[in-house]
């Protein structure tokens, strides 16, 4: 059986305690993970500087063409893991049997950690504004102008929580590695495969294995990664989002409440974007904070919401390895259970309407995992609780509501995709602080550009930008 260990720093630790992991619909172990704690976390910072000193050995261009090279590993190559080996086909059929994922998904999501990989180059550009890298991993430089310039790495590492919801959060921290700074990873529980198989690829490729530490456990390792760590990324719900709100050692990826806003100048065209709705609201089975999880629209809500449930209701689960499934498990069934009963109670408090109830029962239940089936709400105003709603999977809200009233109702919005040419809402939309990602014109939430930062520039949360000045004869580095 493939066993994962600890990686303190790239040394391979295997631990006394293990947790099994299991596929989600037959209960079959398929691995052991080694199991860290929050104590080895703390004693193995000490060594954190060395991560980053290790990146910063390698000459700028050297470490992005090991990137590139590793791209292909991650995505085309047999990886050695440990006492065992690995084919892509064996990556993504372990990740679908731990995670509930659609086979198909997970293969997409190895290709979009593949391409951020090979075009970590030009989106490192993008997020740097041109810089030259050089100055990064030397810690000052001149513009072309002469002017000084410092940039100033605020951590050795960056400390990561990661979840298990979809493969495709990991493009967020890749450019993390090619600013020179070392990782420290405590996996998902169920979704340790994608980082673990990076990590692979990368010391394949010749990257240092210093720069990694890989550390499976419970709470108490995540607790112990994001309080040791000058920089960290941590994945949850809106209390995570809550608890870390303001701490500038912590970016948190939560919720996010992404929308498709109808002008009223293209509402009354609505049919010509069902597709872009469509793919909003089901890509990756829904399970992504870019997937869309309300619309909103000045007219029409009534009929655009039965339109969206003739084309998501008769969606029905199929098997893991079925090439066109569009649904992924929960492999807690209480939980699936359970955002089930307060969606049904919404409908019957609330005053909306359910427009693919007629599509059959929502809830599908197995024996050791259940699926929930696309949803789709008309809501004819914004008040309902309901219309604040999202979850992990492809569940939406047509919301009614004036287009004078729907950027002050849309709340915080990771993505909002605008469909107008009136000049001035679009003037108003760009004004607004609470949307992250704004998209004008009928472009999927989901469809990402990775030259533009993602919840926030992670170049900007990683180095600080400080005042510099020097002679030139008393410069010796």
């Amino acid at each position: 059986m493939l066993h994962l260990p600890i990686l303190r720093w790239g040394d391979v630790y295997k631990s006394l305690d293990v947790d099994t992991l299991t596929h989600f619909m037959t209960g079959q172990a398929v691995a052991e993970m080694s199991r860290a704690n929050g104590a080895m976390v703390q004693r193995d910072m000490r060594h954190a500087h060395k991560a980053r000193q290790a990146l910063r050995d390698l000459p700028m261009d050297d470490l992005l063409a090991k990137m590139h090279q590793a791209a292909d590993l991650y995505l085309t190559a047999t990886l050695n893991l440990g006492d065992q080996a690995q084919s892509p086909e064996d990556f993504v059929k372990i990740q679908s049997a731990t995670t509930g994922l659609p086979e198909n998904m997970c293969r997409a999501n190895m290709k979009k950690n593949h391409f951020v990989l090979q075009n970590m180059p030009s989106i490192l550009d993008a997020l740097t504004r041109g810089l030259d890298l050089n100055i990064i991993r030397k810690g000052f430089g001149t513009e072309p102008r002469g002017v000084p310039l410092s940039y100033q790495a605020q951590s050795p590492i960056l400390g990561m929580v990661l979840p298990n919801n979809s493969p495709g959060v990991h493009t967020l921290w890749l450019p993390a590695l090619a600013l020179q700074i070392g990782l420290l990873i405590k996996p998902g529980s169920a979704e340790p495969w994608t980082p673990f198989r990076l990590i692979h690829a990368f010391l394949q490729a010749g990257l240092p294995k210093a720069a990694f530490g890989f550390y499976p456990g419970g709470h108490d390792v995540g607790a112990a990664v994001l309080a040791a760590s000058q920089r960290s990324l941590v994945f949850g719900g809106e209390a995570t989002v809550q608890q870390y709100h303001g701490n500038p050692k912590v970016q948190v990826h939560g919720p996010g409440w992404s929308k498709i806003l109808l002008g009223q100048d293209e509402v009354d065209h609505w049919e010509k974007y069902l597709d872009v709705m469509v793919e909003s609201v089901l890509l990756n089975s829904g399970r992504s904070c870019i997937n869309t999880s309300a619309i909103y629209t000045p007219r029409h809500g009534r009929a655009i919401a039965q339109a969206l449930a003739e084309r998501l209701g008769p969606i029905q689960p199929t098997p893991p390895d079925d090439p066109e499934a569009k649904l992924a498990a929960f492999t807690t069934p209480s939980l699936a259970e359970a955002i089930n009963q307060e969606i049904e109670g919404d409908v019957k408090a609330q005053g909306v309407t359910d427009a693919t109830a007629k599509f059959g029962p929502r809830l599908v239940k197995h024996e050791r995992c259940a699926y929930l089936r696309p949803t789709v709400i008309h809501a004819a105003s914004p008040e309902p609780a309901v219309v604040r709603r999202e979850y992990l999977f492809p569940f939406v809200t047509v919301v009614d509501c004036p287009q004078e009233k729907i950027v002050q109702a849309i709340g915080p919005t990771l993505i909002a995709t605008a469909i107008t040419r009136d000049p001035a809402w679009q003037r108003e939309l760009l004004d607004a602080v609470h949307i992250d990602r704004l998209n004008l014109g009928p472009i999927p939430t989901t469809r990402l550009n990775w030259r533009q930062p993602h919840e926030g520039n992670i170049v900007e949360f990683l180095y600080r930008s400080r005042a510099f000045q020097f002679e030139p004869d008393a410069l010796r580095l």
